[in-house]
């Protein structure tokens, strides 16, 4: 049995209106955690309010993930070398998949604390699940290059590869790029490879379409600063 405290990897609603997707037993976790490591103090606190509404939020202790990560890190072990049962949460989403948090997990791991993931919405498994494409082979590569020379190079070679290996690619960008990011995806890609837009996912205006590149051509949808998640497999 580790002689050091836990940590619970707590996820937020990808939607303020959608609040039943996390699970009651994410609220039994978050009032084991004394000390919370977030990527935004306000919009955690805020969150964590929404979620229970009994926390008495100055009764625990706030750190910010980004804030001088290496004395961050330092604190977090030392948190849990006293017992302490530490909480990590991101902005949205689950902690450590596509946000911060990871450094501190391994950190977590290196001294043999418990690490508790617990279950909540990843916009990645989402679109993925919704897309149509191929669920066995896929791979998350994050936020495409902004430049648009590297930006065309690299969703070329993404769909050079999934078609080579029937892997669907999945990635993100920032929402008020996410026109501009479509537009670039639509002339670059070959008319048959199939591209899905996942936006405002578990919200009520949540839009999720898959189509050929052709096919999309013909209506372009405006998801200007909506959160979105997209998918490409050629085929």
């Amino acid at each position: 049995m580790s002689i050091y405290g836990e940590v619970y990897l707590i996820p937020v609603w990808l939607d303020d209106e959608s609040p039943a997707v996390i699970p009651q037993y994410v609220v039994e976790s978050v009032k084991k955690c004394s000390v919370f490591f977030v990527e935004n103090e306000r919009s955690a606190r805020r969150f964590l309010k929404n979620l229970w509404k009994e926390i008495v939020i100055d009764e625990h202790q706030w750190f910010t993930i980004h804030k001088t990560e290496a004395e961050q890190k330092m604190i977090f072990v030392n948190k849990l070398k006293q017992g302490t049962t530490i909480g990590i949460i991101s902005e949205a989403g689950c902690p450590g998949i596509a946000d911060p948090g990871q450094i501190l997990v391994a950190a977590a791991h290196e001294i043999g604390a418990r690490v508790n993931p617990l279950v909540g919405p990843s916009a990645i498994i989402l679109a993925l699940m919704a897309s149509g494409m191929n669920g066995q082979s896929f791979q998350f590569v994050g936020y495409l290059p902004v430049e648009q020379t590297q930006r065309i190079k690299i969703i070329k070679e993404l769909e050079l590869e999934s078609k080579k290996k029937h892997c669907t690619q999945v990635f993100i960008e920032t929402p008020y790029r996410n026109n501009q990011l479509i537009e670039t995806v639509l002339k670059t890609c070959n008319g048959g490879t199939r591209f899905c837009i996942a936006a405002d996912l578990t919200g009520q205006a949540q839009f999720i379409k898959t189509k050929t590149i052709l096919e999309w051509k013909e209506k372009i949808p405006d998801l200007h600063k909506k959160p979105a998640m997209f998918c490409l497999i050629a085929e």
